[in-house]
């Protein structure tokens, strides 16, 4: 499984919290690749939703991850 931040940005508007099967019945009726699909497909399962990206991709960028001053524009 390898997450990119194309992958994972077709999950960012994913109504969280979900569990695996939403996860990839969203990620299907989206249209996001088959090897987003195949990527959750792979997640362990413990009946558990997983309340954002981060759990999924823990390297998954935030905003504080860019150096951006929104205060200048």
């Amino acid at each position: 499984m390898y997450w990119t931040l194309e992958l994972a940005s077709y999950l960012e508007d994913a109504p969280w919290p979900a569990t695996k099967d939403e996860l990839i019945d969203y990620s299907i009726r989206t249209g996001a690749p088959m090897e987003c699909v195949e990527n959750l497909q792979e997640l362990e399962d413990d009946g558990q939703p997983y309340e954002s990206i981060e759990e999924i991709w823990p390297d998954y960028p935030t905003k504080e991850d860019f150096f951006f001053n929104e205060d200048e524009y």
